[in-house]
């Protein structure tokens, strides 16, 4: 038996309304997205912004220019090395396959320079460019970067190279994988999206509220409390 019907209804409004606002939250009429989605890109759109790390990068890969070195780096299968031999051929490199191992000579500034060309011109969702310079997909060749940067990474600190290994492996990290995760999505800066930053916070609090008052009120309207 309910006690209190003027609480247990107001509890039962906001619960309804509550899994109205989910229904619409969940389906495509925020630019063709849902809810989630619609946030998601919006706030990957404003951090993209702030994570350009390249220019800095490519000043620390300077500083290698005429380094040259040697590196042993083992991929993940034959196909994949060949791949990746395209790459730093196309750096200057002198590269040797053998099944899915690459043997590589050269100057590691160079090979630093044109990883990071790569990487910048997919962080500017320019992926044709990287495509068509390789011969196949702009993805697997910031990924083929990526795999190879690994390995160098691991061989140059087996050569104790530390500091060609950290640089190596900064510029894998903050360049190649930065701009693989961000690869077509449109840079915004969030003092122009503020008001929706501002109301998505802020309905975020107040749902996850209105979820909790709306069964506080049904369970009061029951006749149910909390004793000690």
């Amino acid at each position: 038996m309910i006690a209190r019907k003027k609480e247990f209804t107001l509890g039962l409004i906001l619960l309804v309304s509550f899994f109205v606002v989910l229904f619409i939250f969940f389906s495509p009429v925020f630019e063709g997205k849902n809810g989630l989605d619609y946030l998601d890109s919006l706030y990957n759109s404003i951090s993209k912004g702030s994570v350009y790390y390249i220019p800095k990068l490519k000043e620390e890969a300077k500083s290698f220019n005429g380094a040259n070195v040697d590196l042993s780096i083992t991929m993940a299968s034959g196909a994949q090395a060949q791949q990746t031999s395209q790459l730093f051929m196309k750096a200057g490199a002198l590269v040797n396959v053998t099944d899915a191992k690459l043997k590589v000579a050269g100057d590691l500034g160079k090979i630093l320079d044109a990883c990071l060309a790569d990487a910048d011109a997919m962080y500017k969702n320019d992926g044709k460019a990287v495509a068509d310079k390789y011969g196949y997909p702009e993805r697997q060749a910031l990924f083929n970067w990526w795999q190879a940067l690994k390995g160098a990474d691991k061989d140059l600190l087996a050569q104790k190279k530390f500091k060609e290994a950290k640089t190596t492996a900064n510029i894998g990290k903050r360049g190649v994988e930065t701009a693989y995760n961000y690869y077509q999505i449109e840079p915004q800066n969030i003092m122009d999206r503020l008001g929706m930053v501002i109301f998505s916070l802020l309905f975020y609090v107040v749902y996850t509220m209105w979820y909790g008052f709306a069964i506080l009120f049904m369970f009061e309207g029951w006749g149910m409390k909390i004793e000690h």
